[in-house]
């Protein structure tokens, strides 16, 4: 299907040909779009930040260059190149207005059905693309009196709308609207079937009379004029409100507005505009300022875009989805018009030239309309298979490798591997991809996303043959000989076992498993997949590949131990509403990133755990998080361990460290950078140029495992044992007691 991108590195817009959506998720709908808005202001904001050089793009997110100053102490200059090079060549979908036909529904909605008209909003939803997964507290039905472009400016009418809230505006009420353009028009409108008298200001002539078409009672083209209508519209009193929708990066609005407004009156800021408050005006005149969010309560909260929480109606009357809804229900009452907004039409396959031509500005625009034919185009995709566009050019699928499906490991070795991605997010484009890379003996086969846009740039930069939404075509697909799960936590364990089952080699990223139940059934898949034809399965607890944890394993080799190893995790903060810290999606910071250091302690010491203790730092206020914890470990040989877990530190602080002492020896790794080695007076030391956590080494020891018919690096049982201590932890903290970690026992149920 085709899809509007954005680079953000390069600045380069274009139509992508990308693999369309196949499915809706829970609490979501798959919609095929006829109509979407492009938003002039935001995107032309957008674009021109993407188009500036690096020093430029630092200009205007000075945030981004703190972030990546940081990296640069802690992780060192070349991973901080990697990480923002990965961030910054990620796809960013245009557009978050749209609107179309629903073609499929997910599990838990029942108030939509395939064949609904509905509009669509939010970024990275309701993008310019063929067809979009939206979720339903973003979706409104569109009124049988509106059609498919009236509803498709549903996300703006929503933003102008919760302008109108904030506001607070009243029957009989005076205010001035600052800036005329798509959003000044759609809200001049709903002010004025809100009962109020309206004044409007922009320096372009032409939307003045436009304003005042749509029901303004006056308008001005400058600072002075204005001052004068709005001293004849309140007889002298000054605006109830005023609401800024202009684009500006100086001041002036804002100044604007306060000289306009009446004592106690309300100035409310949408638009992109400098917000320097002038105290003198404001304290003297006792003026109430806010900015207005989006479209309502709602956005930019995980819980209600992501996760299908709807907000109770007594608590939270208009939400960004009342809101849409409502303001389709204006458009459909004949109150909002938008004919004389529908400035420029552009089919999707013209979507280029519709932002080179509000770029070039040679001609006034409003609102530019993308239309779509409603029927999505398959260029590059295999017949009747929208789902896959194929990179490379290929055989027919099922030919040439039905000999190969079982073929032993000395036949796999005299042949590259076939490895393919089910996911491919930050961590995949920034880390694992680019060690990948680096190695010989295998070939990219398929990449797997939710998003079509994100598995068509992997694909493109890495070279896989073929990009797809749809994972089980990469289980299908012959050519695939492993599997690497790169997906969110929840999904790890329903991959795993469908790709042993598909008789794969499999790599996923840590965690295994989030719960007894999901660990259970990885186990058992595998131990039956194995009996069959032997099967390389590797978690992702990458820092027993370190190059310092190796050497400091080298030198302790041959001591009987038992040891004592500190681990400190300097792990930065997390913001509680992210879906790492959700019990169902990222099982939260112990059962998704302490399982790094339980491995390494394991790997360490040549132990497995038998007890957890937890004692977590309380924060008092606010959810319990657990990221700040102390956590001690007894192994089964003896050997203990120590990990200080904290969210709390200074992001530019060594992020982790890691002591070991037993007989006679002690060894020390700073951020897995140096290591230094003490035994009997004699100190051996290594450095390195950067972090090196062991990514490289892991993807390699993977590929060796699955071309030469080798047995994995590390046993299962060390995974279970390694995934039961976290599931331990988290019991701990409950009792408030040590808790037992039995393996053993566990094994012997699968």
């Amino acid at each position: 299907m085709k899809q509007v991108l954005q680079n953000y590195r390069t600045g380069e817009l274009k139509l992508a040909e990308v693999p369309m959506p196949t499915h809706a998720g829970r609490g979501q709908l798959l919609v095929q779009t006829r109509a979407s808005v492009v938003s002039v202001g935001t995107e032309k904001a957008m674009m021109d930040v993407a188009r500036k050089s690096l020093v430029g793009k630092a200009l205007a997110r000075p945030d981004w260059v703190k972030q990546v100053v940081d990296k640069v102490r802690t992780e060192g200059p070349l991973e901080a190149y990697r990480q923002s090079t990965a961030r910054l060549e990620a796809p960013i979908p245009m557009g978050y207005s749209s609107a179309g036909v629903v073609i499929g529904v997910g599990e838990g909605v029942t108030e939509f059905a395939v064949g609904d008209r509905v509009a669509c909003a939010g970024s990275g939803y309701a993008s310019h693309a063929e067809v979009v997964y939206v979720p339903r507290n973003l979706c409104v039905k569109i009124p049988e009196a509106a059609d498919f472009e009236s509803a498709a400016f549903v996300a703006l009418g929503g933003i102008a709308l919760e302008a109108v809230r904030m506001a607070g505006v009243e029957l009989g009420h005076r205010v001035a609207v600052i800036g005329l353009g798509l959003l000044g028009q759609l809200t001049v409108q709903l002010l004025k079937a809100a009962g109020c008298y309206v004044l409007g200001m922009d320096p372009d002539p032409d939307r003045c009379r436009l304003a005042v078409e749509h029901g303004a009672e006056a308008t001005a083209t400058d600072r002075h004029q204005l001052s004068g209508v709005c001293r004849e519209l309140t007889g002298g009193l000054g605006m109830d409100a005023v609401i800024i929708m202009a684009a500006a990066k100086s001041n002036e609005p804002i100044e604007l507005a306060a000289e306009i407004c009446r004592e106690r009156g309300r100035v409310v800021a949408t638009g992109l505009v400098g917000l320097d408050i002038p105290r003198k005006a404001f304290y003297e005149k006792e003026l109430d300022f806010v900015v207005s969010r989006a479209w309502g309560p709602g956005m930019y909260d995980p819980d209600f875009e992501e996760r299908d929480v709807k907000y109770p109606p007594a608590y939270v009357r208009w939400t960004a989805q009342a809101n849409m809804a409502e303001f389709l229900a204006q458009v459909a009452n004949k109150r909002v018009k938008l004919d004389r907004i529908i400035t420029n039409r552009f089919p999707i396959e013209k979507a280029i030239d519709a932002y080179n031509f509000i770029l070039e500005g040679n001609e006034p625009s409003l609102g530019v309309v993308l239309t779509y034919s409603g029927k999505v185009s398959q260029a590059g995709a295999e017949k009747e298979k929208p789902s896959v566009v194929w990179l490379k050019p290929q055989a027919a699928e099922g030919e040439g490798r039905e000999e190969d499906r079982n073929l032993r490991p000395s036949a796999l070795s005299r042949r590259r591997a076939g490895l393919s991605l089910i996911g491919a997010g930050l961590f995949a484009r920034g880390t694992l991809l680019p060690a990948l890379r680096k190695i010989k003996g295998f070939t990219f086969r398929g990449v797997a996303t939710s998003r079509g846009a994100g598995s068509r740039q992997v694909a493109d930069k890495f070279g896989f043959a073929f990009c797809t939404t749809d994972a089980d075509k990469i289980l299908r697909d012959k050519e695939t000989d492993a599997v690497l799960i790169l997906t969110r936590h929840d999904s790890h364990a329903h991959f795993v076992t469908k790709a042993l089952r598909a008789g794969k080699h499999v790599f996923v990223e840590k965690p295994l498993a989030l719960n007894e139940e999901q660990l259970h059934e990885v186990a058992e898949t595998y131990k039956d997949q194995h009996s069959e034809a032997p099967k390389v399965l590797i978690v992702g607890f990458n820092r027993r590949f370190a190059p310092t944890a190796v050497r400091v394993r080298e030198l302790l080799a041959g001591s009987p131990g038992p040891f004592i190893v500190y681990v400190r995790a300097n792990a930065g903060y997390v913001p509680p509403e992210s879906w790492v810290h959700n019990a169902e999606e990222g099982g939260g910071r112990i059962i998704g990133e302490v399982c790094h250091f339980v491995d390494l302690i394991q790997y360490l010491t040549g132990g497995l755990p038998i007890e957890v203790h937890v004692v977590p730092a309380e924060r008092g206020a606010g959810p319990a998080l657990h990221d700040n914890v102390v956590i001690n470990l007894r192994l089964d040989n003896g050997s203990s361990g120590c990990i200080v877990y904290s969210s709390s530190g200074d992001k530019s602080f060594s992020r982790e460290y890691v002591e070991v002492f037993g007989n006679g020896a002690a060894a020390v790794i700073d951020n897995f950078k140096t290591m230094q080695f003490v035994r009997a007076g004699k100190k051996k030391k290594t450095r390195a140029w950067g972090v090196d956590r062991g990514h490289a080494a892991e993807m390699k020891a993977f590929v060796d495992a699955v071309r030469s018919g080798s047995p994995a690096p590390v046993e299962l049982r060390e995974y279970v044992a390694t995934t039961l201590a976290t599931f331990a932890m988290m019991e701990s903290i409950r009792r408030k007691a040590p808790v037992a970690v039995d393996v053993d026992g566990f094994l012997r149920d699968v």
